[in-house]
């Protein structure tokens, strides 16, 4: 039972009633018991023979008025306690009830009071303001997916379809620039609906995933391999590192190669020319973290929470001059989570870097050794 809880204010409010009862039976004993007794003494002498009669009489009397007062103090205290306790216990369980009913009808900027009633009542007052609050931010990410989703397929939609009018009338011939452009454009069509392809299927827990041991200074290599072509033409350099003596992991190679991958080119979109990028694997405690650091723009503090949210950004108007589709890094959180594992974004504020820390569980020893290097 928890000292601050409801339980212990019940417990607490018998024990008073309790103690109501036993005072008001010894002060009735007191006050009424000896002066019952001294008038059926005088009775008694003036009517020798009944002294044992009167005796009798005067405990049964101050019994009963001892009884008849403590059980009504007792009921009196009971029947306060209950009216004080229940109008308090309702009105935060109408007040609940009403910000609930808020929230479910869309107006998430409802709060719950705290009615110190108990960390019961507390937690639970905390609980619905936590949804409310949750609601309201996915109601914002909602709102904001479909405005961003908007942008990214008007865009390149309005660029194919003004080409091909220019076609049509004339104006623009059908060369291999003009291919190129048009080939460009439904290329990022297609990256997109990819890309969300991936993350619902991630989400969903409909991504198949071909688990092996694989060690991780593999999967460091592969994934700076194939991304320093890319470091290379914006001249920011890349420095892989694995630490000696890191457990190898369970993961699907392909799709935790997307995972660094799309770290990586994150990085690279906010790194500027000559700052530096870091892929390093390491042991912390009970898990393998494999960390993307750089030197680029950082994230402000109140940003990071939602860092990892579909569409998010930081700088609309600026993420969007970079290319980005907006849910590489939902896709990163989505096949994070798959794995079994954790991803987290750190940042000290704008122009400070950014670091995304993936941490995966180690393979269990019974498993297979892990697979050669292709």
């Amino acid at each position: 039972m928890r000292w601050s809880g409801f339980g212990t204010r019940l417990v607490l409010s018998m024990a008073l009633v309790v103690l109501t009862g036993g005072v008001a039976a010894w002060l009735v004993a007191q006050a009424v018991g000896p002066g019952q007794f001294r008038s059926h003494m005088d009775a008694a002498e003036r009517e020798p023979g009944t002294v044992t009669e009167h005796a009798r009489e005067a405990f049964v009397e101050a019994g009963a008025l001892t009884v008849a007062a403590a059980l009504g103090a007792s009921v009196l205290v009971s029947l306060v306690l209950a009216v004080v306790l229940s109008r308090r216990v309702a009105g935060s369980l109408d007040g609940m009830a009403t910000v609930s009913a808020q929230v479910a009808a869309g107006r998430f900027g409802e709060r719950v009071a705290a009615p110190r009633l108990g960390s019961e009542f507390d937690e639970l007052a905390g609980a619905i303001n936590g949804m409310a609050e949750r609601l309201g931010h996915d109601e914002e990410m909602r709102h904001r997916l479909m405005a961003d989703v908007s942008h990214e397929l008007r865009t390149p939609v309005a660029t194919i379809s003004g080409y091909l009018d220019a076609i049509e009338d004339g104006v623009q011939d059908l060369n291999p620039a003009t291919t190129q452009m048009l080939r460009a454009q439904a290329a990022r069509l297609t990256r997109l609906a990819e890309d969300l392809s991936a993350v619902g299927a991630a989400q969903s827990g409909g991504l198949p995933l071909d688990l092996r041991v694989v060690a991780p200074a593999q999967l460091v290599e592969l994934a700076a391999r194939a991304a320093r072509p890319q470091y290379a033409a914006r001249q920011v350099r890349l420095f892989a590192h694995v630490e000696h003596g890191v457990p190898a992991v369970a993961a699907d190679r392909d799709r935790f190669g997307q995972i660094l991958g799309n770290l990586l080119e994150n990085a690279l979109r906010h790194t500027p020319r000559g700052g530096e990028v870091r892929l390093t694997a390491q042991r912390y405690r009970h898990e393998v973290r494999f960390v993307v650091s750089d030197s680029g723009e950082g994230i402000p503090p109140e940003h990071l929470p939602y860092v990892f949210e579909r569409f998010y950004r930081v700088d609309a108007a600026r993420d969007r001059g970079h290319g980005g589709s907006g849910i590489g890094l939902a896709i990163v959180r989505s096949l994070v989570v798959a794995h079994g594992g954790t991803v987290t974004a750190h940042s000290r504020g704008a122009g400070q870097g950014a670091a995304f820390v993936v941490g995966l569980p180690p393979a269990p020893s019974r498993r297979r050794s892990p697979v050669p290097m292709r």
